[in-house]
């Protein structure tokens, strides 16, 4: 089990609401942790860090690598 780190611009929960969706949607994750204040999001998978990357970036929120 992997936990990867992104840096994503959110503004506001709906924002951070779209991320969480779209990741709880997606099969082999296993939990989501998201911080508004940190513009942060932190996922336990067991897939690559990619999948989830192009998974965030579908949502249309800026990540920063």
């Amino acid at each position: 089990m992997a936990q990867y780190t992104f840096e994503v611009e959110m503004s506001c929960s709906g924002c951070s609401n779209a991320v969480n969706k779209a990741l709880s949607r997606v099969e082999g994750v296993e939990s989501v942790d998201i911080s508004l204040e940190k513009q942060q999001v932190v996922v336990t998978t067991q897939l690559p860090r990619e999948t989830i990357l192009e998974t965030i970036k579908k949502t249309g929120k800026n990540v920063k690598e």
